[in-house]
């Protein structure tokens, strides 16, 4: 587990990219005392000193799935596996570097003060039609205990968009307009209508009209904000006199348009596209008929262990968990796979290649199947 914990971290690019939009949700269990933290948390400083000379602690990341969800209702997103993960320590030393889905379970640090981001890619100059979705945490991980890291999936950039009166064109024949920040420009067309995302600060809207260029307004972003300007030409300038008008339209908050606290999970799982994820399936034993949606891990069961790795022995069982990467038997649920289409298409002797793809199955979830949380009488399943 200890292996390379403090260098940087490489890794190839996982399959399953864009062509699902899949959603997740991170879950860790654990068998020691859990500090569960939903944070910003503001009382923690970043400044703190961690050595090798310190006793460990145990760090623990997840993502609440809803909050995936939603943003997904906006924009395509890749897979959580292929977000970014980013852990440094308080002296700026980088813990892990590479994709969520590559991350370990369990991360054994020193105890003392990280900051801890994820985004769903890289975003370093303007571009169009480039939300960045994400979250940046300070921790404190204390001596001996595990810290559970709930991180958020909102919109971490800001964007602006242009509209442009008719009017515009006739004043302006040959002008061209530009959003700008410090860390690039875009041209924005008169007939644009796409938005341009910039990293959180100034975005100023220039006007070059042919013989130099002019701002006509600065307004500084804050990150969610989508901001609309409306530019439109005054009777005073169409006249030879001048005079440009700008109108703030609109600003908005895209996570919170359909995002709703205290959710009652117990709705969940009565489609495909409305599944339990596998910790919501912990919590719902004793549930029938619903489908549950996790990335296939392992399978030849027993009563103490789980094999990860092919080549397996029986189709009768497989084990999923809420990422692809998991390979400790306590994060998993385990599927009864019935004799027909269903085990032809998911069985693992005949598919071993079917380890790390996701899969929704639809049946009841039961306390117990090989001494895990299970799903027996499987009716359907959909592999993605």
């Amino acid at each position: 587990m200890l292996r390379g914990l403090f260098s940087h971290y490489k890794f190839g690019r996982r399959t399953n990219k864009f062509s699902n939009m899949m959603r997740k949700e991170f879950f860790c269990l654990s068998s020691l005392a859990v500090f569960q933290i939903s944070v910003l948390t503001t009382a923690v400083s970043c400044t703190g000193t961690s050595g090798a000379d310190q006793q460990e602690g145990c760090m623990r990341i997840s993502f609440p799935e809803d909050m995936y969800k939603a943003a997904l209702q906006h924009v395509e997103l890749p897979d959580t596996n292929d977000f970014i993960l980013d852990i440094r320590s308080s002296s700026g030393e980088t813990i892990y570097s590479g994709f969520y889905g590559d991350s370990p379970e369990s991360l054994p640090v020193p105890s003392g003060s990280y900051t801890v981001s994820v985004k769903s890619s890289d975003f370093s100059r303007p571009q169009f039609s480039r939300p960045l979705f994400g979250d940046e945490q300070c921790v404190v991980v204390p001596s001996g205990s595990v810290i559970n890291v709930r991180l958020e999936c909102r919109q971490v950039n800001s964007g602006i968009r242009l509209r442009i009166s008719p009017d515009f064109l006739e004043a302006f024949p040959d002008g061209v307009l530009f959003v700008s920040s410090d860390d690039g420009r875009l041209m924005y067309g008169y007939n644009e209508d796409r938005i341009a995302y910039f990293n959180p600060g100034p975005v100023s809207v220039v006007l070059d009209d042919g013989k130099g260029e002019k701002t006509l307004l600065t307004r500084s972003l804050e990150s969610q904000e989508i901001l609309t300007i409306g530019i439109q030409v005054s009777d005073d300038m169409l006249q030879g006199e001048d005079g440009i008008s700008i109108s703030i339209d609109t600003t908005r908050i895209w996570t919170d348009e359909d995002y709703v606290i205290g959710k009652d999970e117990s709705d969940k799982g009565g489609n495909v596209d409305d599944a339990m994820s596998v910790n919501q399936a912990r919590g719902n034993i004793g549930a029938e008929d619903v489908w549950v949606c996790g990335y296939i891990v392992g399978g030849d069961l027993g009563r103490t262990s789980v094999s990860f790795t092919p080549p397996f022995s029986s189709d009768s069982n497989l084990a999923i968990a809420g990422r692809s990467s998991v390979s400790s038997r306590e994060s998993c649920i385990a599927v009864s796979v019935p004799a027909g289409d269903i085990r032809d298409r998911l069985g693992l002797v005949e598919h071993p290649e079917n380890v790390g793809r996701r899969v929704c199955v639809r049946g009841d979830i039961v306390e117990q199947y090989f001494g895990l949380v299970g799903i027996k009488n499987v009716t359907d399943c959909v592999l993605k």
